[in-house]
């Protein structure tokens, strides 16, 4: 710049003014299955493209609003860097209750924060259990112009995003990376002081042309917003889950919730010694907020799909299991809060999975169905899934905002929220956050 100082200027966005640059920033930062990289970049600006499984990679990118990821939660702000005029940088963050889970966990205070909270936290704190939720912000969509990195630009956006949630009574920080992308575990890690605590997978499988059969033994209903969470508030009590929103109802009530659906067996066993066999699970349209796109495929891979939908096409009645496109963009739906119990559990969730699955069918958009969940929850066995569509490359970090007590040697057990969980904590994945 020949001696000539360029200011950089971390604001709040302006919506109508910075839209289209957000949107082509969003474009120019290619990102990983999270969603969520602070950018691999290269000394020279240059970006690295990162490659898994024979050179395949599953990207995701935010369609429609930018804000879609934040804007439910009660307190939430997208900032934006200027590096002189021009827009070089985003980020974007959420403060929200969350719960535990382990049972000794610090109570929530609305009188902690500026605002008040949401009506769905409201009624939900009296209910529950002492200490069962905690204030919690969420850092997302960090991004920065290739040719602006190593600017020090994503340590202010960071910086910046961190103070905002801190003064509206956040206890704690989350990030979400994989495990590849260095630049952004190095950033929150090193620089920031995240500490790396689970490691949820995301199962994913094709949509196929035809329906996938149901066993005539198996009743799939739907539950009604209510009822689904009078469900959930017994499946999953927030001091047996961990990051179980507080507004559970307002999720499972929103528009892109497409429903909850409960698999019981026709004619169960008669043997009374037994639990019930059932199975839960609720599918979120995310076709309208976000887009995939699988990267890297071999050209003979791409040909046989092909081929296969044309003979598909051609007969019908074959019912070929051909798939959609899967190398342009494409949307998916996303299945939370599954969950199963009794001995034709696992059967019945798998029930689920194909209901969902023939659900999706009716969507053009939607040419996957995939699910969020922790490895060693029982779920993850029973979930169908396709390697190409599968990861479990995700990094969730957190840091906690309470002052360490120096004199006493040792921090509050009730921030180690990095420890290991207890036996039978389910991690629970908000699809609105994906």
């Amino acid at each position: 710049m020949d001696g000539e100082k360029v200011l950089l200027r971390v604001r709040e966005s302006d919506m109508e003014r910075d839209l289209p640059a957000v949107e082509e920033l969003e474009r120019r930062c290619e990102v990983g299955l999270s969603g969520d990289t602070a950018a691999n970049d290269s000394k020279d600006g240059s970006k690295k493209r990162r490659k898994k499984k024979k050179g395949m990679s599953l990207c995701v990118e935010q369609v429609g609003d930018p804000l879609a990821r934040v804007r439910h939660a009660p307190e939430y702000i997208m900032l934006v860097a200027e590096y002189g005029e021009e827009l070089v940088g985003v980020i974007k963050a959420c403060v929200k209750a969350v719960s535990r889970g382990g049972g000794k966990k610090k109570a929530f205070s609305s009188s902690s924060s500026s605002s008040s909270g949401s009506d769905s936290e409201k009624k939900l704190q009296p209910s529950s259990p002492a200490g069962a939720y905690v204030k919690v912000a969420c850092i997302l969509g960090l991004r920065v112009s290739p040719s602006h990195r190593r600017l020090g630009i994503a340590s202010r956006l960071v910086k910046e995003a961190e103070e905002w949630c801190r003064a509206r009574g956040a206890a704690h920080a989350t990030m979400a990376t994989t495990s590849s992308n260095a630049a952004s575990l190095a950033l929150f890690t090193g620089r920031f002081g995240y500490v790396p605590f689970r490691r949820p997978e995301f199962l994913g499988r094709p949509v196929h042309a035809h329906d996938l059969p149901i066993p005539k033994a198996h009743r799939v209903y739907q539950l009604p917003p209510p009822l689904a969470a009078a469900a959930y508030a017994q499946l999953l009590p927030p001091n047996a889950a961990e990051f179980l929103p507080a507004d559970m109802p307002a999720l499972l009530a929103h528009k892109l919730t497409l429903g909850t659906f409960v698999a019981i067996e026709s004619s169960p066993g008669d043997d009374p010694s037994l639990p019930p066999s059932f199975a839960v699970l609720s599918v979120w349209d995310s076709t309208r907020t976000m887009s995939f796109r699988v990267g890297g495929a071999p050209a003979l891979l791409k040909a046989s799909l092909a081929a296969v939908r044309a003979l598909d096409r051609a007969a019908p009645w074959m019912r070929v299991p051909s798939i959609p496109d899967i190398f342009s963009p494409f949307g998916a739906y996303l299945l939370y809060g599954l969950r199963m119990s009794g001995p034709a559990g696992p059967a019945l969730l798998r029930s689920l999975c194909d209901h969902a699955h023939n659900v999706a069918r009716k969507n053009p958009a939607c040419a996957v169905v995939a699910a969020d969940v922790a490895p060693d929850d029982p779920v993850a066995a029973v979930v169908p899934r396709w390697r190409r569509f599968s990861c479990d490359e995700d990094v969730w970090c957190i840091k906690s905002f309470a002052e360490k007590n120096d004199n006493a040697g040792s921090s509050d057990d009730d921030d180690d929220w990095a420890a290991p969980p207890a036996p039978g904590t389910v991690l629970f994945v908000d699809p609105r956050e994906f």
